[in-house]
């Protein structure tokens, strides 16, 4: 939000992320990177004496790839479709995006994070919903407007205001306090906040 705020910041007559904004967020999603790599190498003692499947290494790259494969298929299928169904009713691309696509594209993350909370593997329901934010934001803005500049309208500032937020009441859930967890009256509560938003963002249009 402030990278792409240069009409509010600068007094620039238009705002947009730019290709040094894009190159900025590539540095600090490698920044990422390293960092996840160094703490994945301090934990990697720890993660031997936990009980594994017996299964190849062979296999468990198969199974990974045909379920990435099946994910994006399935995600880009309801995309498309409920893209099509949004131009029949004429809602405009800005909508679209921030309801029916990021849904859509979210499908992966929701399937991936909620089978690993169902089997109690918190910590990769936890990694996968936080790891694909950083993606998303640091990755794919930082890539895009490398490519090509974005433009950017102020009136997306409450939308990245959501964000913000919901990503404060994520942290203050889950780290702060004793347990140190997301229980499900707060898993609840981000839902109808979530709910509220895209109602809010309907009748906004």
């Amino acid at each position: 939000g402030v990278a792409a705020n240069d009409r509010l910041i600068d007094g620039w007559i238009y705002s947009d992320l730019s290709r040094s904004d894009g190159l900025v967020f590539l540095m600090f999603f490698a920044i990422f990177l390293y960092y996840s790599a160094s703490i994945a190498r301090n934990m990697a003692g720890d993660a031997k004496g936990m009980p594994l499947q017996k299964r190849t290494m062979k296999a468990s790259l198969t199974l990974v790839a045909a379920g990435l494969i099946g994910l994006a298929a399935g995600g880009k299928l309801i995309v498309d479709g409920a893209v099509e169904i949004a131009g029949v009713l004429g809602m405009s691309q800005e909508l679209v995006g921030l309801t029916i696509v990021a849904v859509g594209t979210s499908l992966p993350e929701l399937a991936t994070s909620a089978m690993a909370a169902w089997r109690k593997n918190v910590e990769i329901a936890v990694g996968n919903v936080v790891g694909s934010n950083i993606f998303n934001i640091f990755f794919v803005l930082g890539a895009g407007a490398v490519i090509r500049p974005m433009p950017f309208h102020t009136g997306s500032n409450l939308d990245i205001g959501m964000v913000i937020l919901a990503s404060m009441i994520l942290f203050g859930t889950m780290f702060t306090g004793q347990r140190r967890s997301l229980d499900r009256w707060e898993g609840a509560m981000l839902l109808v906040l979530y709910a509220a938003y895209l109602v809010f963002v309907v009748l906004r249009g």
